[in-house]
């Protein structure tokens, strides 16, 4: 019943990258910045909350392409790639 099959393992491997917390910092500094469009002198005059804004938008960003550069050169340099022997099979229309 059982047949005995090796299965070679992947050729390839997916590399996710390490989580972060940039974009939602960057998220965070771009709602400064429409803030300092859009709030007119709520508790601080509009250009504090933009430059605020915008230095939290620009280190978030900095910060996601850093990340993506160490998680680039910490993939592997070459990698065994080996195609998948696929069964060939025939198929037949059937003649009305």
């Amino acid at each position: 019943m059982s047949e005995q099959r090796h299965i070679p393992e992947p050729g390839e491997t997916i590399h996710a990258p390490r989580p972060s917390w940039a974009p939602a910092w960057f998220a965070v500094g771009a709602v400064g910045l429409v803030c300092g469009v859009y709030a007119a002198d709520f508790i601080f005059a509009p250009y504090i909350y933009a430059i605020v804004g915008a230095v939290i938008a620009l280190a978030a960003f900095r910060s996601m392409i850093r990340g993506a550069v160490r998680d680039f050169y910490r993939l592997p340099r070459k990698q065994r790639a080996r195609g998948a022997a696929l069964p060939v099979e025939t198929v037949e229309i059937p003649k009305p």
